[in-house]
């Protein structure tokens, strides 16, 4: 890896803590690295992140349906009121890191070595984000968080078919339960024009929030290992990063979202498709883009001065790098229920959830 020092004209193999440039400004250089990583996970993260929330719990609304009412002489309306809510809770978990060295080891580091360590946590911690944000869309079952200062929480997956009811899908006026963890009855090598997953999953967004001309902006990611099954649908057209056209008689994608993690592909049958390496094998995630995202972000409130984000911290501001560690304090959990189809490519009978997710 690049050395990120590199900027102030400080030679790989210069001892980092008896560079003339002074250890201070390495850590001020150290903590510019550490914005900008922060800011390229946060542009990712709001892909599946609606908002960013220090509350530990809030009640989530989404509007209801049906008619207006047809008043007769000198009559008046029934009272109406959005009916789309539920509980909803998010938790907060502090994950940190820290670089054990001693005098030897500092008297020895140069900045190439320091660099290497930064480079290793923010590594970890990205990890970790997107371990932390699958788990809470690919496990459909509730969890107990027990809160330090708030108690016992109840963090929500996806609409799991629970006993909430969500407002009426499209053509009907019933409010109704809903489970978006769907197992397809086939396997991922059984993907086919007749076993076609994207239609059922844009289906299962589009009867909550609409069919607009032209399609929905649905994103559906997969994994590597079904990349090549899906590029064999008969309706799948392929996209490369540039928007090459292909041909002048040949179809071509335009519009492609942007920000993804992993790779766009093309798009079928009213998804577009992202390649995604580190998304769990056998399974598939479809996301609306033009609706409340469906994952809640919760940090500590301002007034206690606990900054968000992964942060470099030190015991000893005259020599900060002897007794600094990192921490990133989040939690994550399902705000919209609704915005999000997980779907099994297995023949079990139910969804299972993917192995280490659990």
């Amino acid at each position: 890896m690049a050395n990120i020092f590199g900027h102030l004209g400080v030679n790989d193999n210069e001892r980092v803590f008896t560079s003339t440039v002074g250890q201070t400004v390495i850590w001020d250089a150290a903590q510019e690295y550490l914005a900008r990583v922060n800011a390229e996970m946060q542009a990712v993260a709001s892909i599946f992140i609606e908002k960013i929330t220090d509350g530990f719990k809030e009640r989530y609304k989404l509007p209801g349906g049906g008619y207006l009412q047809r008043r007769g002489a000198d009559g008046r309306y029934g009272t109406v009121k959005a009916v789309g809510k539920w509980d909803v809770a998010y938790p907060l978990e502090d994950f940190g890191a820290q670089v054990a060295w001693n005098d030897v080891d500092i008297a020895y580091m140069n900045t190439l070595e320091l660099s290497n360590h930064l480079q290793t946590v923010t590594i970890q911690d990205i990890n970790t984000t997107r371990f932390e944000l699958l788990k809470a869309l690919l496990n459909n079952t509730q969890d107990t968080f027990g809160d330090e200062y708030q108690g016992d929480l109840l963090i929500e997956p996806l609409a799991n078919g629970d006993a909430v009811v969500y407002p009426p899908v499209l053509g009907s006026q019933t409010e109704a339960t809903e489970n978006h963890y769907l197992e397809s009855g086939y396997l991922s090598a059984a993907i086919s024009d007749v076993n076609n997953p994207f239609i059922t999953i844009v289906d299962e967004l589009e009867q909550h929030f609409g069919t607009p001309q032209g399609g929905s902006n649905i994103v559906v990611f997969i994994n590597n290992a079904q990349t090549a099954v899906v590029q064999n649908l008969t309706n799948f057209i392929e996209a490369d990063q540039a928007d090459i056209v292909y041909g002048v008689a040949t179809e071509r994608v335009t519009g492609l979202p942007t920000g993804m993690p992993g790779r766009i592909i093309g798009k079928c049958d009213g998804a577009w498709i992202v390649e995604w390496r580190s998304f769990p094998a056998n399974y598939m995630l479809g996301l609306h883009m033009d609706v409340p995202k469906p994952l809640v972000k919760r940090v500590d409130p301002a007034d206690t001065g606990l900054a968000e984000g992964l942060l470099l911290l030190t015991e000893n501001e005259a020599m900060p790098f002897k007794g600094s560690f990192f921490r990133h304090r989040f939690g994550l959990g399902c705000g919209n229920r609704l915005n999000g189809v997980v779907m099994e490519l297995g023949v079990g009978g139910t969804y299972s959830i993917p192995s280490g997710y659990s």
